[in-house]
């Protein structure tokens, strides 16, 4: 699980298997032939490269992902901030909301976030 980034292709590739998993690599061919216009080699290529990675599985001719999207996202989310802000979560909130004005149901989110870990 050491290489879990995605480019902009895989992502999206990626997305259609979370949002139809499990599925068929048959199903899998057809949604990429709808959304990519993939041929079913291109598919069952970057499929395999994934599969490989430790990201999804294919078992049975039915695809599935190891590492869930949330979990991927979680990922890509830590390594930006460890890569753009040094790890600091808080130089990255300041930085974020420099910008964009939180609203109050946001900030009571972030804040029940903040307690809630801070209980574990």
């Amino acid at each position: 699980m050491e290489d879990i980034r995605l480019g902009i292709v895989e992502e999206e590739f990626a997305n259609i298997i979370w949002e139809n998993e499990p599925l068929s690599s048959g199903d899998l061919v057809k949604l990429c032939q709808e959304k990519l216009e993939w041929k079913k080699s291109t598919t069952y290529t970057v499929l395999k490269k994934l599969c490989e990675r430790g990201i999804f599985k294919n078992e049975n001719s039915i695809v599935s992902s190891i590492i869930p999207k949330a979990e991927y996202y979680a990922i890509k989310s830590e390594s930006f901030v460890d890569a753009t802000f040094e790890g600091s979560l808080p130089a990255f909130i300041a930085a974020f909301t420099k910008r964009k004005k939180l609203s109050e149901e946001e900030i009571i989110q972030i804040k029940s976030i903040i307690d809630k870990y801070g209980e574990e």
